[in-house]
């Protein structure tokens, strides 16, 4: 086989793409089977930076490290990175190339001169580099298993798809649509979705797949058969709910502010204490999935707040990245939160800035580039002072903090200029306040557990990190759960022949079609 391709569609967003995507690449992979992800065009404030220096969608890598191979920026040719509710900034090949208005980049006029070198700005325009990416993968691979974005039927956004449709049909790739069914409503989900489509483009649905069942799937078998006679179109498997995956979102945080992170479970601490660690949930919040490391180690609860009474029983508070740090640092003002990390720095109690969160924690913070704010007092925290250049930093750094060597990767605008404090990764600490640019450290096993160690002798805790924790370890177990989900739950000879055969004939048209 060579040059094998499918899509995996959903009927809404969250309806678990990203997650049966890794899946059916670790399955493949575990054929013998040469398989890359792709996804045309992804809107996401989780990125990640490849080994050549390019941004992603952070669901693509975790999908690469489904599929046992490098990211690339071939894998997600175009980013979308949201800076407002009507604004994203546009990543090109791994690039930033402009900021552009949602009705810029869809179609219609709007978008910043520097979006111009998108020839003017249109969605459209870049639909030949997304298929040429889309070749490449498929010259090179046996198979690759592309996802698509939101849903298949948004017919307003149709004329100008890059994703999903126009892109299956460019290609040829037979498309199999996800259904959460735990939300309810699948069946009118698939049907509609179908039905929504222009004949070309439901010649290539070859059929369904159901995401997050509970219960006795015999009771869900009659309207699969009913489903099959409104439609033709047959269901490839039905896939139950599974608690506690903890891969990479996309989108957004699902989980409440006041929850635990994602779906962790919590083992039970090696020491005589827990540790509680509480993540600020700043507005355009990124890289959230840099707290996944810590909600990994036994005895670690991590949970999203934004009150500033949340902090008071925290023994760590972290303040993530941001796409909006000017933004964020009056969000942490408006709310109290600001006040209440500046007493605990105080009282020496610890306090972590990532990224744009380790920016907030600095002096002074010069930016004409992302809110064009100008001149801003931060919170004074560090000897840092931030100006922010148009070019952005994108870098996979190695280092050594606490005795234990540190990986990493940086996306950022925000050029800090560190003036005092202990050295502490490419940033500094003074006393139990730490800030770096770098995201992924705490992956690195032994750099966490020394961090955590010093954390728990601030905070007074009797915490003991696991000796044996393997952030890496645990997400191969991750991905292998997936693998087996699709092994277990769909027709994998079914998709096989989809992948190597392309999409059956003969599928009936379902009406009414798109408008």
């Amino acid at each position: 086989m060579r040059g094998g391709g499918l899509l995996v569609a959903g009927t809404t967003s969250d309806a678990g793409k990203s997650v049966v995507t890794a899946g059916i690449c670790r399955w493949l992979v575990r054929q013998g089977i040469k398989v890359a992800p792709f996804k045309g065009q992804n809107m996401s404030l989780n990125s990640f930076v490849t080994r050549e220096g390019a941004e992603i969608g952070r669901a693509q890598a975790m999908q690469a490290q489904a599929a046992r191979v490098e990211p690339t920026a071939l894998m997600n040719p175009v980013l979308l990175k949201p800076g407002s509710d009507r604004s994203s900034q546009v990543v090109l090949m791994g690039k930033p190339v402009g900021e552009l208005s949602a009705r810029g980049f869809f179609g219609g006029s709007g978008g910043s001169s520097p979006g111009k070198r998108l020839h003017g700005g249109r969605q459209k325009e870049l639909f030949e580099p997304v298929l040429a990416c889309l070749e490449e993968l498929r010259s090179t691979y046996d198979a690759v298993i592309c996802e698509g974005a939101g849903s298949p039927a948004e017919i307003n956004l149709r004329r100008t798809d890059i994703v999903n449709m126009g892109i299956a049909r460019a290609a040829r790739l037979p498309v199999v649509v996800v259904g959460d069914i735990d939300r309810g409503g699948v069946f009118a989900q698939f049907f509609g979705t179908t039905a929504l489509l222009a004949p070309e483009d439901q010649e290539l649905i070859a059929g369904y797949l159901v995401n997050k069942f509970r219960g006795d799937v015999t009771l869900l078998e009659p309207g699969l058969d009913m489903l099959h006679g409104l439609t033709g179109r047959r269901t490839f498997g039905v896939l139950p709910y599974a608690h506690g995956l903890g891969i990479d979102e996309e989108d957004g945080l699902r989980v409440s502010l006041r929850g635990a992170v994602r779906e962790s479970v919590v083992a039970p601490p090696v020491g005589e204490d827990v540790l509680r660690v509480a993540v600020c949930a700043v507005p355009l919040m990124s890289n959230f999935t840099d707290v996944d490391a810590l909600a990994a180690e036994p005895g670690v609860v991590v949970r999203f707040v934004d009150r500033a009474e949340e902090l008071v029983d925290a023994d760590l508070v972290v303040v993530p990245g941001t796409r909006g740090t000017v933004r964020a640092l009056a969000w942490l003002r408006e709310r109290g939160l600001a006040d209440a990390l500046v007493r605990r720095a105080a009282e020496g109690r610890p306090v972590l800035g990532i990224c744009g969160g380790f920016q907030v924690l600095g002096e002074h913070i010069e930016d004409e580039v992302e809110s064009k704010a100008g001149a801003v007092d931060g919170l004074g925290l560090l000897p840092v002072r931030v100006r922010f250049a148009p070019g952005k930093t994108l870098a996979r750094p190695v280092g050594e903090a606490l005795g234990e060597r540190v990986e990493g990767y940086e996306i950022h605008h925000g050029v800090a200029d560190v003036r005092g404090g202990e050295p502490f990764l490419d940033g500094c600490r003074v006393g139990a306040v730490w800030g770096t640019h770098w995201h992924g450290s705490l992956e690195s096993d032994g750099f966490r557990r020394a961090f955590l160690r010093e954390v728990a002798a601030a905070a007074g805790r009797r915490f003991v990190p696991a000796p044996d924790t393997s952030f890496g370890a645990l997400r191969e177990e991750q991905l292998d759960r997936l693998g087996d989900l699709i092994e277990e739950h769909a027709d994998t000879d079914a998709l096989l022949r989809l992948i190597e055969q392309g999409p059956p004939k003969g599928l009936p048209f379902v009406p009414p079609g798109a408008p």
